[in-house]
């Protein structure tokens, strides 16, 4: 039986979990990766995606991140996500219109640097749209 951790994903708009799991997946810019118990420390930022945590009893939850930062320590972690949504109330307006915001925001970037996060975030965001809610 896996070891459990504390682990919190809190946005701007409320704390939407704060529980003892026994694995999260969170969407790390550099890539999708795994938490568990006692993991090195680390801080990483996320991109936007879905977050899976499974808790102690071993039921599965998912939630949409749209970005943040994540504090992993071994005695827990703590995701800070600029905005985040439970899986089930994503609907197709709430990313077409996260979608649209990104192309607006493309298209009177200031600086190539800033175009450049902007059309990467844009990409994560139109992927995430196929995968949250497929045509």
């Amino acid at each position: 039986m896996a070891d459990n951790f504390n682990f919190e994903l809190v946005s701007p708009e409320r704390l939407l979990l704060s529980a003892t799991v026994s694995e999260v997946v969170i969407p790390a810019t550099e890539g999708e990766m795994t938490v568990l118990a006692n993991h090195a420390p680390t801080m990483t930022t996320i991109k936007p995606g879905v977050v899976s945590v499974k808790d102690a009893a071993g039921k599965v939850n998912r939630y949409v991140v749209f970005g943040g930062f994540a504090d992993i320590l071994p005695t827990g972690c703590t995701l800070l996500a600029e905005s985040a949504i439970p899986m089930e109330e994503v609907t197709r307006d709430t990313l077409s219109n996260r979608i649209e915001a990104a192309r607006a925001e493309v298209a009177s970037a200031a600086s190539d640097e800033h175009k450049t996060r902007l059309e990467q975030m844009l990409s994560e965001l139109t992927h995430l749209n196929g995968i949250v809610v497929p045509a």
